[in-house]
């Protein structure tokens, strides 16, 4: 009877206190449940770093450069890893199933990713300019040639990214052709691996590496003229996405002969959904159903949709393009279109690897934006920020083209 006692006299405190965080204390209880996204860590990373820095004494500062070391020389090691890890096996699966249908969705999603690419330098080249005040660059330096490191840890890559690339494209187009399973399942683990990684590990300390950068640049007196310039390239990426879909949708339209603004307006949903959920796998469901009512068929929505959803990325290239020159204005250094075509032709590949997590683009294309276009670890902290920052209207453009690369597809599969 006494443990029956004591056993009722907790339920019963249990049920009050229950009561109590469903009458009494409900806000308070739910704001247990809300948790803060990767675009408002990253932006609160960045208030903080600037706040931080106006006063901070050097020995914070230097705290940070020496954990900012440490990350920036594990982003160098793991690089190759994860384009090995993820676009091995991308390749080995997207391979396996090549008929005449499945080519030409690829070719579509290449071709609108490469196309979005070209756009978005024309653009940049000539608009960026006239934003960045060639008199005042903004020349941004290394945070530990300033203030150096308490210590370096030294990890030197296992290969080079190029090699990873190379051997990533061998094993994948080797394993979708000889259709083996035993290097297949080697090849999920590892890109399982790679992926845990990133999310476990690389996301979560993102903010604390862009808090570093921010801290260190105002500490320098840097900041000031990095956010304007920010400012500025997120205004005119957002106004090229609206454009980019105008011009995807116009082609659709005029394979299908149907009105691209019609098409384009009833894919909005899919558009919204990519906006809270920054994640194209995620949105497959509402995608699929806004492309049906645009007419498109069961057969080819059930397989162009997933597949698209994976490696057609134009908004992710065009905010990446776009960011990419803005940091080469603003440091004064020298590029052209042959360096950024061919640029823009390894990223329309390596994104292939980008995994489901936000951010995950910019993460696959670190390694050529160090190998092709010579970014240091400050240059790749301030991309990563200027990305994420947009990242859910690249993802929304993404999934929302993905719908007009379905409509040409099914069109031609209606006249096989």
């Amino acid at each position: 009877m006494r443990t029956g006692a004591i056993h009722g006299r907790g339920l019963g405190r249990s049920s009050r206190v229950a009561s109590l965080c469903t009458d009494k204390s409900a806000y308070f209880c739910s704001m247990k449940k809300v948790r803060i996204g990767l675009l408002g860590r990253i932006l609160i990373a960045i208030a903080l770093g600037i706040v931080a820095g106006l006063k901070a004494p050097e020995v914070l500062v230097r705290v940070f450069v020496t954990f900012n070391s440490f990350f920036g020389n594990f982003l160098g090691f793991v690089i190759p890893l994860i384009i090995l890890g993820l676009v091995s096996a991308a390749i080995g699966r997207m391979g396996s199933g090549a008929k005449r249908l499945l080519l030409i969705t690829v070719a579509l999603a290449y071709g609108f990713t490469i196309f979005s690419g070209l756009i978005s330098y024309g653009t940049s080249s000539s608009v960026f300019p006239s934003l960045i005040d060639p008199s005042a660059k903004t020349h941004i330096t290394e945070g530990n040639e300033a203030i150096n490191p308490f210590f370096v840890v030294d990890m030197p890559p296992l290969m080079g990214v190029m090699t990873a690339l190379v051997l990533a494209f061998i094993l994948g187009l080797g394993m979708s052709h000889i259709r083996g399973k035993a290097l297949m399942e080697v090849a999920t683990d590892f890109e399982e691996i790679i992926g845990k990684m990133i999310s476990s590990v690389i996301i979560p300390l993102l903010p604390l590496y862009i808090f570093g950068i921010f801290l260190n640049m105002t500490y320098m007196g840097q900041v000031a003229g990095v956010m304007q310039v920010f400012l500025k390239i997120i205004g005119v990426i957002f106004v090229m996405h609206i454009l980019l879909l105008l011009i995807q949708y116009s082609i659709a339209g005029a394979v299908v002969k149907r009105n691209p603004l019609t098409l384009l307006k009833q894919m909005l949903p899919a558009y919204a959904t990519a906006l809270g959920t920054q994640s194209s796998a995620a949105t497959i469901p509402i995608t699929l159903k806004q492309t049906r009512k645009n007419g498109v068929s069961e057969e080819v929505s059930g397989f162009a949709i997933p597949l698209c959803a994976t490696i057609h990325l134009s908004g992710s290239t065009l905010k990446i393009v776009a960011c990419a020159v803005a940091l080469m204005m603003m440091q004064g250094l020298n590029y052209d279109f042959g360096l950024f075509f061919g640029f823009i032709l390894m990223l329309g590949i390596t994104m292939i690897a980008a995994p489901g997590v936000p951010g995950g683009a910019i993460m696959a294309s670190i390694g050529i934006l160090q190998s092709i276009l010579g970014f240091s670890e400050t240059d790749l902290g301030l991309m990563i920020a200027l990305y994420i920052t947009m990242d859910s209207f690249g993802t929304a453009c993404n999934v929302t083209g993905d719908g007009a690369i379905a409509l040409i597809v099914d069109k031609y599969y209606k006249r096989l």
